[in-house]
């Protein structure tokens, strides 16, 4: 009996290659060329699944080119690049890599807090352009960030999970809004405090973005939302692009109406806006939150265990349309 074809979209770990081809017949992309969707969706075609990592979009106009299509395998938690319902529709099932990169990606989030906070990025600039001849008292002074208000917008795991490191850790006094609030339990796990968005807006002093992309949380941060912000405060987002409005925070940035800013994540990304390369108070990274060694080889396991579970044994570990198994 012929195995399932299979696509997977980027480089991966070759062990992952490996465990895959033992189960599939594999098309695969170690050259990691980032296709358009025209060339992704002719290799799709004859392919029963799709390991993907988050920058191949499967929409309806794809799925219409690929009807073989049962299965698609994203090697992360947020699926933005996956139009769920269209998915849905044409029973095509989705699955993503929860819980495996939580700790990691709470930890990255911590980091850039500090970063951000005590302006790191910028002041190693100056140090490598050799600009420091002199220490100096105000020099490079920062936000504080034991024992200040740390607000949180998006509380799922990954939120939760930087609330403990900033209440227990750093003495932090957390608040946060989300789209539910916590049960008294959890509240309780991250000494956390629900709160209206204004008033988070208004209190925090550092403010991580954790919530998930979707239409209706587009520029949840734009303009008017940087302008309730204390001209003191940081905002770090480690979520996804387009929650931001990126354009207004370069110039909420060069205006000094907030701080600094730590981005992870960027709309359009890789590119990123050309203003955000030009104001010296944010610390920029390439969407590296889970990357640690340990952390994205969980993913691609979750991923290649999902393409297995589902094509193989019908029965795939974290699906998000279990529906379409019915």
């Amino acid at each position: 009996m012929s195995k399932p074809r299979i696509l997977v979209a980027r480089a991966v770990f070759p062990e992952t290659l490996a465990r895959l081809e033992q189960h599939f017949e594999v098309e695969h992309n170690q050259a990691d060329q980032v296709w358009s969707k025209q060339d992704l969706a002719a290799r799709l075609r004859g392919k029963a699944g799709a390991f993907t990592t988050g920058t191949e979009r499967i929409d309806a106009e794809v799925l219409a080119a690929c009807p073989e299509l049962k299965v698609c395998a994203n090697m992360a938690v947020g699926y933005n690049n996956f139009d769920v319902p269209a998915m849905t529709a044409r029973k095509v099932l989705a699955t993503n890599t929860p819980d495996v990169l939580t700790e990691t990606t709470a930890d990255f989030g911590f980091a850039l807090l500090m970063a951000t906070a005590r302006r790191v990025t910028e002041s190693e600039h100056y140090l490598r352009a050799g600009k420091w001849t002199k220490w100096s008292y105000d020099m490079f002074a920062g936000a504080e960030v034991h024992g200040s208000t740390l607000g949180i917008l998006g509380m799922g795991r990954i939120g939760q999970g930087i609330a403990k490191r900033g209440a227990h850790g750093f003495g932090m006094d957390v608040i946060y809004h989300n789209r539910s609030r916590l049960s008294p339990d959890l509240e309780a796990a991250c000494k956390a405090r629900y709160v209206s968005k204004e008033e988070l807006l208004e209190t925090a002093d550092h403010l991580v973005l954790v919530l998930p992309y979707s239409a209706e949380s587009h520029h949840t941060i734009g303009a008017a939302e940087l302008a309730q912000m204390k001209p003191t405060a940081t905002l770090v987002n480690i979520a996804r692009g387009g929650i931001v409005d990126d354009g207004a925070l370069a110039a909420a940035l060069r205006d000094r109406r907030i701080a600094a800013a730590g981005l992870d994540v960027f709309e359009g990304e890789p590119k990123v806006h050309p203003d955000l390369l030009t104001v010296p108070n944010v610390v920029l990274t390439p969407h590296i939150a889970s990357a640690t060694v340990q952390t994205r080889r969980a993913m691609a396991d979750l991923a290649a265990d999902n393409l297995i579970g589902f094509l193989v044994n019908g029965r795939p570990l974290t699906p998000l349309n279990p529906e379409v198994l019915s």
